[in-house]
């Protein structure tokens, strides 16, 4: 098997054509021999956090909404915090950035935030999420469908979601580009 390709964003090449997965950005959280899981960081919904957790907590209304984290699992929630004292869920994904799923997460997560400015955190709450089996993202990455760089955290949590797949395809090239430059006229060779 390949190196771990957990903490990366895969990003969907514009040949890509799966409705699930055009123009999006993946955030792999787990990649190993029996398959990878991930959450499409780039496509938020109109449904708001507070009324997606409705009957769970008492939450305050705030402009946070809830993101389609992927076609597996739909009504499963997920969310990607900052605060480092909830461990409970493992490691890290990326440093200072981890993945929630009791309730506790999500209580005091978005709770404290709402509550407190000064201990704000910085989260997304995720509906479903996206799945390979064994062997399946090796396969998609080979065959050209995923272009893969290395996740940041800042991007996680961009404040303008739509921009994020134009910013890591540019970011994507410019790190992988043989010349120096683009040319802008292709004829003037």
């Amino acid at each position: 098997m390949t190196e771990s390709l957990r903490g990366q964003f895969l990003i969907a090449a514009k040949r890509l054509r799966d409705d699930n997965f055009y123009k999006t950005v993946v955030l792999l959280l787990e990649h190993g021999e029996h398959g990878a899981m991930g959450l499409v960081i780039n496509r938020p919904s109109s449904i708001r956090v507070a009324h997606a957790l409705a009957g769970h907590f008492e939450l305050p209304e705030t402009d946070d909404v809830v993101f389609g984290g992927g076609p597996v699992e739909l009504s499963a929630l997920v969310i990607l915090h900052d605060d480092s004292t909830l461990k409970e869920d493992g490691p890290p994904v990326l440093p200072g950035l981890f993945v929630g799923g009791s309730p506790d997460a999500f209580e005091r997560v978005i709770a404290e935030s709402a509550a407190n400015d000064s201990m704000k955190h910085c989260f997304r709450v995720f509906s479903g999420y996206s799945g390979w089996g064994g062997g399946q993202l090796e396969s998609e990455v080979a065959r050209g469908d995923w272009l893969l760089h290395p996740a940041c955290r800042e991007l996680v949590f961009h404040d303008d979601p739509y921009a994020i797949y134009e910013v890591l395809l540019q970011k994507f090239y410019e790190a992988n580009h043989l010349l120096p430059h683009r040319a802008k006229d292709a004829t003037a060779n």
